[in-house]
């Protein structure tokens, strides 16, 4: 058998239904804003592949938050992203702070179809694992703090894993997700894994909804729960509700109003804000 072409070796078809491919985490997963979804990023087909870049940007009354990455849809079954994210500071004492991360994922569909299955209950099932690296702490020298183990972390680095379902109802235009995800992370890794109050396995519970308002626009709500490792963090969850648009399959943008608790005891304040993203790609 002759060596399969380029033009005949998995093209990028597109072949999904509009928003199907939803947007991206701020981890770099397929999903909504803050929680990864059951379904494979891109719209490339069970005989096809897709790819896309995002960026995402929320600034809050005393931070900033930056997320880009890529992330590869096959086949419609598995989902292989690279994401990184920089956080920083904006109001003393913390006006110099700089943390970032890097976020390697992998998600595998194991069941279910979102699409095909509309004549019985049964959701899409995936799961998935995230490997986080965070790199040396900037601006806190002065301090002799270049490390999240310093704040009080046990690792700088850590693996969060999850198992999701997502149930999309074509009939009332309404997509449910349930995420479970078991993780040490304090503030997605931000900040480290473990610390002086817990370094186990925690299982943390999170929920999204989203109603399609037409083929091209979708509204919904997210919720996240987070654990509280340490001590100089109040970790509180995360909500968000957004607005998402898809002009076509090769982009869609994403505003949102986000609250995210308490970052740190010496800025206590309820941390919230608006965060767009967008997203590019097949």
């Amino acid at each position: 058998m002759p060596p399969l072409t380029q033009a005949e070796l998995l093209p990028p078809d597109s072949g999904k239904l509009l928003a199907t491919g939803g947007v991206k985490q701020v981890e770099g997963a397929g999903g909504g804003g803050i929680v990864p979804w059951a379904l494979i990023t891109s719209y490339g087909t069970e005989d096809s592949y897709g790819i896309n870049a995002h960026l995402t940007v929320l600034p809050t009354q005393d931070y900033r938050l930056k997320a880009y990455g890529v992330a590869v849809g096959f086949c419609d079954k598995l989902e292989l992203s690279l994401g990184r994210q920089e956080f920083s500071g904006s109001k003393a004492p913390l006006n110099q702070l700089s943390l970032r991360q890097d976020i390697a994922g992998i998600k595998l569909r194991i069941s279910g179809d979102l699409i095909a299955d509309q004549d019985n209950w049964k959701p899409q099932l995936a799961i998935g694992a995230m490997y986080k690296r965070s790199q040396p702490v900037q601006g806190l020298e002065g301090l002799g703090i270049t490390s999240v183990t310093q704040l009080g972390a046990k690792d700088d680095h850590g693996i969060d894993y999850y198992v999701a379902a997502s149930k999309l109802f074509l009939a009332q235009s309404l997509l449910l997700n349930g995420t479970l995800r078991a993780t040490k992370a304090n503030q997605m890794g931000l900040l480290g894994f473990g610390g002086d109050l817990n370094n186990r396995y925690q299982l943390m519970p999170e929920l999204s909804a989203a109603y399609l308002l037409n083929r091209k626009l979708a509204v919904g709500v997210e919720y996240r729960r987070k654990p509280q490792n340490l001590s100089i963090d109040h970790e509180k969850a995360y909500y968000d509700a957004f607005l998402a648009w898809f002009p076509n399959k090769n982009l869609s943008l994403t505003l949102a109003y986000a609250r995210l608790g308490d970052i740190t005891v010496f800025n206590p304040v309820n941390q919230r804000g608006w965060y767009l993203s967008v997203q590019m790609g097949n």
